[in-house]
């Protein structure tokens, strides 16, 4: 199992631009490597952070000072504006995103995030509510999966995908397990001897993880809260994976008066950090900054 690592660590407590004593959240606690690095930062304030995944745990030993007040919060980020109101907290000073999966996620196979190893077709992120990706395989139309599968995953393919999966239902032998669907969608996508970049049964994942959390939807819901609460001159730092997530923080940034963007272009990761960590190649981070009102 790999190690989880934090992608642009430094850049984003930058461009946060901590302040002591200030309220800060994390709206992705993952392992807790973004929250760790604030908490080092920040010897007084307040941390509260936020994660869907009813397993998340703070790391031992967490180097939180006497005088800074953290918190752990089983919760969805699109839940932001009820989760400050219920403690009190009417401004935060920052806020950082670190979007999409986790290392931890990725890497146990229960979850049904990756078809590196055959595992039941999940991907929720809170495994106690919702419906899984088996279900809406299940119950979805062949033109609704394929919208889906082109909308969330950008697959050129994605009629040919839905209409085997669909025949694959009526056949009732419907993919049961991320291996099976796997192999549907390489036999439906692959090109007999081209090499593939990446597994052509990546995109589809990607659009039914996002599709079963409405990953976006939530996106927007948070970050709308987000602006709302933060003080004048605070910071929200947001780092995404794929394209989708990236244009919805670009276009928020620009279009919504009470933030203004501060990076003009996306920061990226230098090739070290790429070359020990993989998983940090597709990663973008945009910052912005609350304007008075």
């Amino acid at each position: 199992m790999a190690a989880h690592v934090s992608v642009l660590l430094p850049q984003a407590l930058e461009w946060l631009d901590l302040r002591a004593g200030g309220t800060y959240v994390d709206a992705t606690f993952g392992a807790g490597g973004h929250s760790t690095g604030i908490a080092l930062r920040l010897a007084r304030g307040r941390l509260v952070a936020l994660d869907a995944d009813p397993g998340a745990r703070t790391p031992e030993p967490f180097p939180a000072s006497p005088g800074l007040e953290f918190e752990l919060v089983h919760a969805n980020f699109r839940d932001l504006r009820d989760v400050l109101a219920q403690r009190g907290i009417m401004q935060i000073d920052g806020i950082l995103y670190d979007l999409g999966v986790s290392s931890m996620q990725l890497d146990r196979p229960e979850r049904g995030f990756s078809f590196r190893e055959d595992a039941p077709l999940d991907m929720r992120l809170d495994p106690t509510q919702g419906r899984s990706a088996g279900e809406l395989l299940r119950d979805s139309g062949e033109r609704e999966l394929a919208d889906v599968i082109y909308e969330f995953g950008e697959e050129r393919a994605a009629r040919q995908i839905a209409r085997a999966i669909v025949g694959r239902r009526r056949e009732g032998k419907l993919p049961a397990t991320t291996g099976e669907l796997a192999r549907l969608i390489a036999g439906v996508v692959h090109v007999r001897g081209k090499r593939e970049r990446i597994h052509p049964a990546t995109r589809t994942f990607q659009a039914l993880r996002i599709a079963v959390n409405d990953e976006l939807g939530a996106l927007r819901a948070s970050l709308d809260a987000a602006f709302g609460a933060l003080a004048p001159g605070g910071r929200v730092v947001v780092i995404s994976f794929h394209s989708l997530e990236d244009r919805i923080v670009k276009t928020l940034f620009r279009d919504d008066a009470r933030v203004k963007a501060l990076t003009r272009k996306p920061i990226v990761p230098a090739l070290d950090e790429i070359t020990h960590n993989p998983r940090a190649r597709s990663a973008r981070l945009r910052a912005a900054e609350r304007v008075a009102a």
